[in-house]
C-alpha cells in the first residue's frame, strides 16, 4: 500500500448528501453505472447496508468510496465497492470491506456474496485478500463490454 498524505479515513452511513461524489466515482469505475435514482432508492431500503468512506478534515467531507451490502436471507450479497480514483490502492476499499464484513458478522449472515468481472484483478485480489473464493462463472454476465462474471463467497466464520 502506498503512502497518501491524507487526513485519517472514516467509514459512516450513506446519505442523500453524498450521492453526487457516489454516482461520480460510480461512473469511473462501473459499466453500466447505476444511476442517481437508484442509489437515492437504496438509500430507503431497509434490507440495505449503505456507507461511505470520507475525510473529517473538510466540512462537507468528501466522499472517497462506497459499498452496498444488502440482506438477502440469511447472506449479504455485496452490490457495490468502489473507491475514488485518486485513492484507489491507498486502503479505502480495505476500510469499506472490513466494515461491510462486520455488518455482515453483527447481523449473523452465513455468507456474503458478490459478482465480480473476470478482467478486474485488482478488485479480485482486494477481495481474495478478505478471504473471498471464486464459487462459478457466469458467462456474458456484464454489458459494455460484454464479460463473464466471476461469483465470489466469503463464508463468514462463526
Amino acid at each position: 500500500m502506498r503512502q497518501v498524505n491524507r487526513p485519517p479515513v472514516y467509514i459512516a452511513l450513506a446519505t442523500d448528501v453524498d450521492v453526487d461524489r457516489i454516482v461520480e466515482i460510480e461512473q469511473e469505475a462501473f459499466s453500466p453505472p447505476w444511476t442517481r435514482g437508484d442509489f437515492l432508492s437504496e438509500l430507503e431500503r431497509e434490507d440495505s447496508f449503505f456507507i461511505v468512506a470520507i475525510e473529517k478534515a473538510e466540512e462537507p467531507s468528501p466522499c472517497l468510496g462506497f459499498a452496498v451490502v444488502r440482506q438477502v436471507g440469511d447472506d449479504g450479497e455485496l452490490l457495490k465497492i468502489a473507491a475514488f480514483k485518486g485513492v484507489r490502492r491507498c486502503g479505502v476499499g480495505d476500510l469499506l470491506m472490513n466494515a461491510v464484513l462486520g455488518h455482515a458478522s453483527e447481523k449473523a449472515f452465513k455468507s456474503v456474496f458478490l459478482e465480480v468481472r473476470s478482467s478486474n484483478a485488482p478488485a479480485i485480489a482486494l477481495y481474495e485478500k478478505h478471504d473471498f473464493m471464486p464459487l462459478r462463472t457466469r458467462k456474458d454476465y456484464y454489458d459494455n463490454p460484454t464479460e463473464d462474471a466471476v461469483v465470489m463467497v466469503n463464508l463468514l466464520s462463526r
